[in-house]
């Protein structure tokens, strides 16, 4: 069995913040899932909720998801985040993996959210 987990969602769609969140619980009832609207707001509060894993949309009004993603790796090193996009180009999955976050392509499934958590379990 997995010790509980805090997980933070990030994306300025209120409807993908809920089903990602619906995926996470479903397949991890005991977690915790907070939510953010922005890159801003996540860095905002992440002293304060201390997620194990944050989901980030990558195309958000003002701050990109990389960018803040970056500035949160920077911060917490082994923080463990999965950029989210359809914003499949070469470009952001090379920056992804230079800043050390994982890369998960849109449509978000259920069972990609459940695998994107479980690679994460496994290190």
């Amino acid at each position: 069995m997995v010790d509980p987990k805090r997980v933070l969602v990030v994306d300025d769609s209120r409807v993908a913040r809920m089903m990602i969140k619906l995926y996470i619980l479903n397949t991890f009832a005991d977690w915790t899932v907070f939510e953010a609207q922005s890159g801003e707001q996540s860095i905002a509060e992440i002293e304060s909720i201390r997620p194990d894993v944050v989901t980030m949309d990558v195309n958000m009004q003002g701050m990109s998801g990389l960018d803040a993603a970056e500035q949160l790796l920077q911060r917490f090193p082994k923080l463990c985040v999965i950029l989210i996009t359809a914003n499949v180009q070469e470009s952001s999955r090379k920056r992804a993996e230079e800043i050390g976050a994982h890369f998960l392509q849109k449509p978000v499934t259920e069972a990609a959210i459940k695998a994107a958590l479980e690679a994460f379990l496994a290190k």
